[in-house]
């Protein structure tokens, strides 16, 4: 595995709340206890992951960040399509299982916070997040954007897939919501927040969206904010 990520920083320390310290607690206790099954579990999105790298369409060795990696499935996605990869994953548990199946020399792993990113400002192509936003609390979920924002090239591109309800579908979409809750216990303030007006907010123009999965997810696309970021 070579060492392919831009020059790095130490993110200036930032103080947590009660609320956020129990949060990444439960986090990784949950992580450990799953990484072992990740993989089967989230088998259905494995169809996903490289519609994902078409949906993004960056050039070839573009840099890649994916941020929340988990065991790694994206991030491979990407280095397939020849993309020079950082994925960056907090749980220790989860980024083993991606370094032990990795077979690619143009991705790179990192345990990392994604609310403190270690990279310099505007170094990626790409910034992509699949899957991981609902699992985190609101602050937290605010900070990880705008630091998936703050190390992207101006005017590049951020990828963010997730949860979502099908439109104008009631029936399904009382469906999804309640069987997706069973399992997912951030789900539901997601679900409910106005997930489109944090993105703008984190400094990210919406230019293309796609319905996936029956309507249970959607793929974003996203440019970053050149004003928000620079004079």
């Amino acid at each position: 595995m070579r060492e392919h990520e831009p020059q790095s920083r130490h993110s200036e320390d930032v103080k947590i709340s009660a609320e956020e310290k129990e949060y990444y607690k439960l986090l990784k206790w949950y992580a450990r206890l799953l990484a072992p099954f990740y993989d089967a579990v989230t088998a259905i999105l494995s169809k996903l992951r490289d519609k994902v790298v078409d949906f993004t369409g960056a050039p070839v060795k573009s840099r890649i960040l994916d941020v929340a990696t988990g065991t790694g499935k994206q991030a491979f996605a990407f280095c397939k399509k020849g993309y020079v990869v950082v994925g960056i994953e907090l749980s220790k548990d989860m980024l083993n299982v991606a370094i032990s199946k990795n077979r690619y020399d143009n991705v790179n792993f990192q345990i990392t916070d994604a609310t403190k990113l270690p990279f310099e400002d505007n170094v990626f192509d790409v910034s992509c997040v699949s899957f991981a936003l609902h699992d985190m609390i609101l602050t937290i979920r605010e900070k990880a954007l705008k630091e998936m924002v703050r190390v992207t090239k101006p005017k590049g591109t951020i990828i963010i897939v997730d949860y979502a309800l099908p439109k104008n579908k009631k029936f399904s979409r009382f469906l999804i919501y309640h069987f997706v809750r069973l399992y997912e216990p951030f789900y539901p303030e997601f679900i409910k927040s106005n997930f489109e007006a944090l993105i703008r907010m984190s400094g990210i123009d919406i230019n293309e969206e796609l319905s996936v999965l029956l309507g249970a997810g959607r793929m974003i696309k996203g440019i970053k904010r050149v004003s928000v970021w620079n004079s």
